[in-house]
């Protein structure tokens, strides 16, 4: 009996597609964050995946980064009232997180199916 084929996809293409990180064809995700049973096309169960806090630790990371960094820019360069730090930072600080949040998710859960990670057991 042979196993299937398939190919070596890049967790990054598969992650940001939020694609299976085996074939690349099936969905990852069955809702915004909640991730599927498995994969519908190869049969995949993604019984492995942790999904953890890593995705929000780096998207937490850069978004603060990026808006704290584009409010104090703006400061510097344009003095602005504050209703103008609050259009600017609010829709940045709150909508960049909730784009980068999925495929940050699907890229580390990709990640770590293609390396074979997976929780740290003590040895007896």
């Amino acid at each position: 009996m042979t196993d299937a084929y398939y190919p070596d996809i890049s967790p990054l293409k598969t992650g940001l597609a939020g694609r299976c990180p085996r074939c690349g064809r099936g969905k990852l995700f069955a809702g915004y964050l909640t991730l599927a049973a498995g994969c519908s096309s190869c049969g995949l169960s993604y019984d492995f995946a942790d999904g953890g806090d890593g995705a929000a630790w780096f998207v937490m990371l850069f978004v603060c980064v990026t808006g704290v960094g584009s409010i104090l820019g703006v400061e510097v360069a344009y003095s602005p009232p504050y209703w103008v730090h609050g259009l600017i930072a609010i829709p940045l600080l709150v909508l960049l997180p909730l784009l980068l949040l999925r495929p940050v998710k699907g890229v580390l859960i990709s990640q770590q199916w293609k390396t074979g990670a997976h929780e740290g057991r003590r040895q007896s």
